[in-house]
């Protein structure tokens, strides 16, 4: 199993009020984890992404995800928050965990695709979710999207 995504990328019981904050939330996580060199630039691009279309998933899941030259490297925050925050999804409810998927502009084509398709894939498996849901084990919750994800 790889460690892309490490327990120190996975943020559980936050207390955000909306999508923005969320949004601006993982960007500068990404700047404190050094995947990402300048915080604003990266939540313009989540920003940018949202405005094309909801990347709310189902069942309170949503995988926000930029592409940016700020990016350093291809990278996944996990946010967990405290509450449901108004975010536009497939199923018209709020969500309370965010999957996040940063970048890097070079990388827009390969690993941005096969991240995107790959979380999409776990985000459909029940066992999944319950898992996400069950814990609030960081290195648990890393471990078990590393399993689904595992970049070749």
């Amino acid at each position: 199993m790889s460690d892309f995504v490490r327990a120190e990328s996975v943020f559980i019981g936050q207390s955000i009020d909306t999508r923005e904050d969320m949004l601006r939330f993982i960007s500068e996580r990404a700047v404190e984890l050094g995947f990402a060199s300048d915080a604003d630039v990266v939540c313009d691009a989540f920003l940018a992404r949202e405005a094309m279309g909801e990347t709310g998933m189902t069942d309170g899941f949503a995988v926000p995800h930029a592409k940016s030259p700020a990016i350093l490297e291809a990278s996944v925050i996990v946010v967990k928050n405290d509450h449901p925050i108004p975010w536009p999804s497939f199923d018209d409810k709020p969500i309370d965990v965010a999957i996040s998927l940063l970048v890097p502009e070079g990388e827009a084509g390969t690993t941005h695709i096969r991240l995107l398709s790959k979380t999409a894939v776990l985000l459909m498996k029940d066992d999944f979710k319950t898992v996400i849901r069950g814990t609030d084990d960081p290195r648990a919750i890393a471990d078990a999207i590393n399993v689904g994800i595992e970049m070749d």
